[in-house]
Parts: C-alpha cells; structure tokens; sequence
C-alpha cells in the first residue's frame, strides 16, 4: 500500500523559513521523479518544485531562488527547503510523484502571515 506522509508545515511570518519533507513507503521510490504541490484556498493545486531520479530539480517561476527541492532516496524522503516565504505561499503543501500516480496524502499547511 503506497503512503505518502507530508509534515513540516505551520505559521511562519513573512520572511521566514519552513522545511517540509514527504515521506514514502510502500512504492519503488528511487524509480520515481517527484514533486512538491500546493493548493491555496479556491485555487487549483499546482506544481512548485519537481526532482528526477537523478536529482535534477525544477522549479516554478514563483518560487524559483526561495524554495529549494531535494530527495533521499535511502531514506524515502523528498524536502523542500522554503526560504522567503511570502502571504502568497499559504497553501497546503504535498508531494506526489511528477506524473501524479500515488494516492495524495493529507499534505501539511503553510500560512505565512504577520
């Protein structure tokens, strides 16, 4: 059974920092590219960051030089270090595979607010 676990979230104020990591078990997890998401309220989730099998990492334009994705394939994980965080982050966060073939998990919140 194919879980994904995403923690790390909270409130942070504007400017600061938070590091979100996902956790996989049950699949083939260095086979697969991944990815961090994000929904914000009345929005479609989109992509923020992707990561290949490799480690060549992607980035969307409005988190490119703040956000930073990187995987441990030894231990399941995908992270996403957010700096600079901005009200305009708030979201919730998740991670799936980059072709988005895992069952989503709960995801974690980010608010970023004064």
């Amino acid at each position: 059974q194919v879980q994904l676990v995403e923690s790390g979230g909270g409130l942070v104020q504007p400017g600061g920092s938070l590091r979100l990591s996902c956790a996989a078990s049950g699949t083939i997890f260095s086979r697969l590219a991944m990815a961090w998401y994000r929904q914000a309220p009345g929005k479609q989730r989109e992509s923020v960051a992707g990561i290949t099998t490799g480690g060549n990492a992607y980035h969307a334009d409005s988190v490119r030089g703040r956000f930073t994705i990187s995987r441990d394939n030894a231990k399941n994980t995908v992270l996403l270090q957010m700096n600079s965080l901005k009200p305009e982050d708030t979201a919730v966060y998740y991670c799936n595979s980059a072709s988005k073939t895992l069952p989503w998990g709960q995801g974690t919140q980010v608010t970023v607010s004064s």
